[in-house]
C-alpha cells in the first residue's frame, strides 16, 4: 500500500510516463522504470515487491523501511526462490525443512527470530529498507540498503513546543493519507490508550463518524477496555463498536500456528486475530497505533534501563555476584528475575532482552541436543554512536528487532488471515525519521514517565479526564485459561507430552505447575506450545 502514489503518479506523468490503471502497483513499476532501484526511496508506505527487469534479465526484491510486509527467500545452486510466506517456499519439495539451531536458540532467548534469519536453515528474510538484485544470467546476487534510521542530530535546536507541533503535523498528515481507501470503509482500533486515542482524534478531524472498535472479555473485568475507549469515542463522536469476545476455543492455536510462518512468543496474537476477525465484518481496512512505543519511548522497560544505567557505578564484581545469585536462587517466572540477572550487563556494548522467555540455564534443560555449542545471552549486542544514551540505543534496537520481528509480524499475519488490511500511521517514514533524528531522549522517557511528547500532545487535544496511567493494549487472561479451562489444559499436555515432542517433559511439567505457585509462566508455556504446533505442521 503506497500512500503517496498519487503524487508520484503526477510527477511520473510529467516525465512522459503513460498510465493504464489507477493502482499503486503500476506506479511502482513506472517509478522503477524511471529511477531504477532508487525508486524505493520515493515510496511512502508498506510493501514487499518483486520486479522482473527484462532489460537487464534481473529480479529485484525489496521491502519497506519498517518491515511491515514480509519477504522470505533462499538462494541455492544459483536458483532464487522467494515468497511473502514461508509456506509458499515449502510448496517446492526441493526446499529442505531443517531447523536452524542458532535461530531456534534466539527464538527461546528473545521470543522471536531477529533480522535476516529464519527458523529454517538456508532460508532468509530480506531485511527492512533493503533490496536484493538477482542476475538470472549468472545466478549472482547482491543485497543493498536503501534506507536506515537517521543518526541523531546532536546540534538539533528544536524546542519542546516546536517538537510537539512537528509531531502533531506529521501524525495528522499520516493519518489523513492512511484514511484514504478507494471505495472500502476504514476502521480504527481504539483501546483508549495514548496511541489509538491520538489516531482517533486526528481521524475525526478528517472524517465525521469514523468507525472505532474495541474488544472485551466477559468475566475478566481487569481486561475490560470499554470505559477508556468509550470516553474517546464519545468525545470525538465516533461510530463505536464494542466487540464482546465469547469463550475462546483452544483450536485457535492450531489456526494461528499455521498462519504464522514462524512462531513468536507473544500471546497478544490471539486478541489481535479476534478483533481483526470482527472488524472485517464492518470494513476492509483498519488503522492501529503500532510503532509509537519504539519511536516515543513507550515501554516500561525503558525506565528500567535508566535504573540499570544508574547502577553502573557499582563495582562489576558486586553486580556479577548479584546476577549469579539471582540466577541460582530465584525460580523461573519470579517477577523481576530477568532484571536482576542482567544487572551486570555492560550497557556500552549490550542491551538486555527486557522479557527474555528462557535464560541459558533453562534452555539447556529444555533440549540438551540442540544447545551443546550454541547459546545466546539474554543480551543484544549494539553498534551505535558511542555518544548515544541508553534510551537512544534501546529504542533503535527495538525498532529493528522487537517491532519488526514481533509486533508487525503479529499484526500482519493475524489481520491478513482475516483478509483485513492493517495500517500504522506512526510508521510513516517522515515521522520515524523525525522521532529518531530530532527528539532527544529527555522528551521521550525519564524516571517519572514515558511517552513524554505524546502525552503532551494528548493534553492538547484529548478530553481533560483522559487516563494517562492505564496501559493495557489487547491483553488476554492466558494464565487463567491454562490453569482453569480443561480444554486449554488438555491441549497443552497432549501436545507437549506427545512422543515426538523435542522438549524435556520434566521441565515442561515444572513450568506448568509453577503457575500455581505464583510464577508468571503463561507466556513461556505459550511459546513452547506454539513452537511444537508449528514444528509438527
Amino acid at each position: 500500500e503506497i500512500y503517496n502514489y498519487l503524487e508520484l503518479k503526477k510527477e511520473l506523468r510529467s516525465k512522459g510516463h503513460i498510465f493504464f490503471s489507477n493502482s499503486d502497483t503500476e506506479v511502482i513499476l513506472k517509478a522503477f522504470s524511471e529511477w531504477g532501484t532508487n525508486c524505493f526511496k520515493f515510496l511512502n508506505g508498506m510493501f514487499s515487491v518483486a520486479i522482473f527487469n527484462n532489460r537487464e534479465n534481473q529480479v529485484i526484491l525489496a521491502r519497506d523501511r519498517a518491515g511491515e510486509k514480509p519477504l522470505y527467500y533462499s538462494i541455492n545452486n544459483k536458483i532464487l526462490r522467494f515468497s511473502s510466506e514461508l509456506k509458499g517456499l515449502f510448496e517446492d519439495k526441493k526446499v529442505k525443512r531443517n531447523i536452524d539451531k542458532e535461530s531456534f536458540d534466539k527464538y527461546l532467548a528473545w521470543g522471536y527470530v531477529p533480522a535476516k534469519d529464519s527458523l529454517i536453515k538456508d532460508i532468509n528474510k530480506l531485511s527492512s529498507g533493503h533490496f536484493l538484485k538477482f542476475d538470472l544470467t549468472s545466478g549472482s546476487s547482491e543485497i543493498s540498503k536503501y534506507w536506515s534510521l537517521p543518526e541523531f542530530d546532536f546540534k538539533s535546536v528544536f524546542s519542546f513546543n516546536e517538537i510537539l507541533d512537528n509531531c502533531e503535523n506529521l501524525l495528522e498528515d499520516s493519518v489523513s493519507r492512511q484514511l484514504i481507501s478507494s471505495d472500502v470503509p476504514v476502521g480504527l482500533l481504539l483501546s483508549g490508550g495514548v496511541d489509538s486515542s491520538l489516531i482517533t482524534a486526528f481521524a475525526s478531524r478528517k472524517q465525521k463518524k469514523v468507525n472505532t472498535f474495541t474488544i472485551t472479555f466477559p468475566g475478566y473485568k481487569k481486561y475490560d477496555e470499554s470505559s477508556h475507549s468509550r470516553l474517546i469515542s464519545n468525545y470525538f463522536d465516533t461510530n463505536h463498536h464494542e466487540i464482546e469476545a465469547s469463550k475462546v476455543d483452544v483450536d485457535i492455536l492450531n489456526k494461528l500456528s499455521h498462519q504464522f510462518d514462524e512462531p513468536i512468543i507473544d500471546s497478544s496474537m490471539i486478541p489481535t486475530y479476534m478483533v481483526s476477525n470482527e472488524i472485517k465484518k464492518y470494513c476492509k481496512v483498519a488503522i492501529g497505533g503500532d510503532g509509537a512505543d519504539e519511536l516515543f519511548g513507550g515501554y516500561s522497560t525503558y525506565s528500567r534501563f535508566l535504573q540499570l544505567e544508574k547502577l553502573q557505578f557499582l563495582p562489576y564484581w558486586s553486580r556479577t555476584l548479584l546476577s549469579k545469585a539471582s540466577n541460582i536462587i530465584l525460580p523461573n517466572g519470579f517477577k523481576g528475575r530477568n532484571w536482576l540477572t542482567n544487572i551486570n550487563c555492560n550497557i556500552e556494548n549490550f542491551i538486555p532482552v527486557p522479557n527474555s522467555p528462557f535464560n541459558i540455564a533453562e534452555r539447556k534443560k529444555l533440549h540438551n541436543n540442540f544447545f551443546k555449542t550454541i547459546i545466546h545471552k539474554e543480551q543484544r549486542k549494539i553498534n551505535f554512536d558511542s555518544r548515544y544514551d541508553i534510551i537512544q540505543k534501546a529504542t533503535r534496537l527495538d525498532f529493528y528487532n522487537y517491532l519488526q520481528e514481533d509486533i508487525l509480524v503479529k499484526v500482519d499475519r493475524a489481520s491478513m488471515l482475516c483478509s483485513l488490511e492493517m495500517r500504522s500511521p506512526f510508521l510513516d517514514y517522515r515521522l520515524i525519521e523525525f522521532a529518531f533524528k530530532s527528539i532527544p531522549s529527555k522528551f521521550k522517557v525519564d524516571h517519572r514517565g514515558k511517552k513524554i511528547i505524546l502525552k503532551a500532545l494528548c493534553r492538547k487535544i484529548l478530553p481533560k479526564d483522559f487516563d494517562f496511567k492505564r496501559k493495557q493494549g489487547f491483553s488476554i487472561p492466558l494464565s487463567s485459561w491454562f490453569k482453569e479451562d480443561p480444554d486449554w489444559r488438555s491441549f497443552y499436555f497432549d501436545t507437549m507430552y506427545s512422543k515426538d515432542s523435542i522438549f524435556d517433559i520434566q521441565f515442561v511439567n515444572n513450568l506448568y505447575n509453577g503457575q500455581f505457585k505464583g510464577r508468571i509462566n503463561s507466556e513461556k508455556i505459550f511459546g513452547l506450545l506454539m513452537f511444537e504446533l508449528w514444528r509438527k505442521k
